[in-house]
């Protein structure tokens, strides 16, 4: 079974069990902190990845990073993965965790692609138009800066792309001057 499918799997039970136990909010944060520890310590995924360190050895590590932070629903889900051998899948999980937990709560999830940071102005425009096109009334930014796009903007939501770059725009310009329109074929 792939990495995907088993990381959905443990995600849509821990979320099922948060909503059921009322800790959703709770459960989100923590898993939030192991996906922004992980996203930012590679020895740590390449810890919780390594075939050669033990499932113990592993839970232990996680037990002193997350034990204090964490409420128990949090942790025995840790301890549970630890049981059945699946750390190396933690980051999976979490990403699995917070996709589902935007489908649960109706958060539509874009992204927009700036040369520049975004003032509250524009942010909340890009947010108009997210609300907009998905009909969702939450909206969940995640703001990246690309000097390369030279101006202007990319807005992806889920499979739809709107991309207002100078870059785009002029490597249409360079196209349309390869394909002389105007010029007669004999």
């Amino acid at each position: 079974m792939s990495a995907y499918r088993v990381a959905s799997r443990y995600a849509k039970s821990l979320l099922e069990l948060a909503v059921e136990t009322n800790v959703l909010e709770k459960v989100y944060q923590d898993l939030e902190s192991v996906h922004n520890t992980v996203e930012q310590s590679p020895e740590l995924l390449d810890l919780i990845k390594s075939p050669v360190i033990t499932s113990e050895q592993k839970m232990t590590v996680i037990r002193a990073l997350f034990s204090r932070n964490v409420v128990p629903l949090t942790l025995r889900f840790f301890e549970l993965v630890s049981k059945k051998g699946r750390e190396s899948l933690l980051p999976e999980m979490a990403r699995g965790f917070h996709r589902l937990y935007n489908q649960h709560l109706g958060i539509q999830k874009a992204e927009v692609v700036a040369t520049i940071q975004l003032d509250q102005a524009l942010r909340d425009s890009f947010i108009a138009i997210v609300k907009e096109v998905s009909g969702k009334d939450r909206v969940e930014l995640v703001e990246k800066i690309d000097p390369n796009l030279i101006g202007g903007f990319v807005l992806n939501i889920e499979d739809r792309q709107l991309d207002e770059s100078l870059k785009s725009k002029l490597q249409q310009l360079r196209l349309g001057f390869t394909q002389n329109l105007y010029e007669k074929k004999y």
